[in-house]
């Protein structure tokens, strides 16, 4: 049966409110992502934190200035859908000539800004969810901004303590236990304590997205899950007693499984989610599957968040091949996790 509202720690939304999509860098595909989402057409009414001179241009180079009117507004209401992009800016306007593809300090601060603002207006209970296009961490640096990504900036924002990242797709789910660190701190992150925080959240999100019970698998760290030791000792130190202590609880956990097969295994349908120890070892298997379906979900927040799976794409922003898909599937996902409260 599906999760419904009154599970603990999953956030109603409010009914009839919009889904807020945040610009992201101006510099990026993002305005060009938003717009042809809106050209096509969203499937519920949504507004865009960010700048409007930046969504002009991207109409522009898009050729759709003329079928889409980008139209300032002063709170979110009830959205726009076809034909009109409302738009939510408290800061500063960007100016007309930003160049495309490049890292721009400007670009970089607007970016942390319009998100902030979503955030806020999201813990205000003013939009149904939170749909974020890609920012640029070098961009935000150069602002002054010292957050690694998108993540940390939620968590910070809305004082939560406990929150995961999850890639997902239609193939396969994966929450990480440590983020956006080096890969010789992974090792000294470990604890029982965050896996068994990691191991609840995965549970959350499953339990979000309508799975009943949900079978979580935990990956190991180490090669073959450590052989019993002989290539490290965070299984048996870290690991397993996390897993003991969540099945204590009620929870459907098992492992730690080999990092090679457990994703193979997920995807094959034996699991219903991955706990994966670091960023790589969880975000390789969902993007080789593909980028164009992926999904960034951040898990534990007051609200739903979504994202899309890739980059500001410098390489090819403002030549009008920037595909929407992983925008379309953030969207459809962010409406499924809150569809209880329509």
């Amino acid at each position: 049966m599906p999760a419904t509202p009154s599970d603990p720690g999953i956030p109603a939304a409010p009914a009839g409110a919009p889904l807020a999509i945040t610009l992201g860098d101006a510099a990026g595909v993002g305005p060009e992502l938003i717009v042809r989402l809106f050209a096509e057409g969203l499937p519920h009414p949504a507004v865009v934190y960010g700048d409007a001179g930046a969504l002009r241009r991207a109409c522009r180079a898009l050729g759709l200035d003329g079928s889409l009117e980008v139209r300032p507004l002063e709170t979110p209401g009830a959205g726009t859908t076809r034909g009109v992009i409302g738009v939510l800016n408290r800061w500063d306007e960007l100016p007309a000539d930003l160049p495309w593809g490049r890292e721009d300090a400007r670009a970089g601060r607007g970016a942390y800004e319009y998100l902030c603002h979503a955030i806020d207006d999201a813990l205000a209970g003013r939009v149904r969810a939170l749909v974020t296009a890609p920012l640029h961490k070098g961009a935000l640096h150069a602002a002054g901004i010292d957050f690694p990504g998108h993540t940390e900036i939620l968590a910070q924002r809305t004082g939560t303590a406990e929150y995961a990242m999850m890639l997902a797709n239609d193939e396969l789910r994966v929450l990480l236990v440590t983020i956006h660190i080096a890969l010789a701190e992974v090792p000294v992150a470990l604890s029982p304590e965050a896996e068994l925080r990691a191991i609840r959240l995965a549970h959350r999100a499953c339990r979000q997205a309508g799975i009943a019970r949900p079978r979580i698998a935990v990956a190991g760290l180490n090669p073959h899950a450590g052989e019993g030791g002989a290539f490290g000792d965070e299984e048996t130190r870290h690991i397993a007693p996390a897993i003991a202590a969540a099945r204590a609880a009620g929870l459907d956990a098992s492992g730690p499984w080999p990092g090679d097969t457990v994703f193979m295994r997920a995807r094959k349908g034996e699991f219903d989610i991955v706990v994966a120890q670091y960023h790589d070892q969880g975000l390789i298997p969902v993007k080789y599957l593909g980028l164009d379906e992926g999904v960034n979900v951040t898990v534990g927040l007051p609200f739903v968040r979504t994202s899309v799976d890739h980059g500001t794409a410098f390489d090819i922003a403002g030549h009008g091949l920037a595909d929407p898909a992983s925008l379309r599937a953030a969207v459809r996902m962010a409406l499924r996790m809150t569809r209880d409260t329509e």
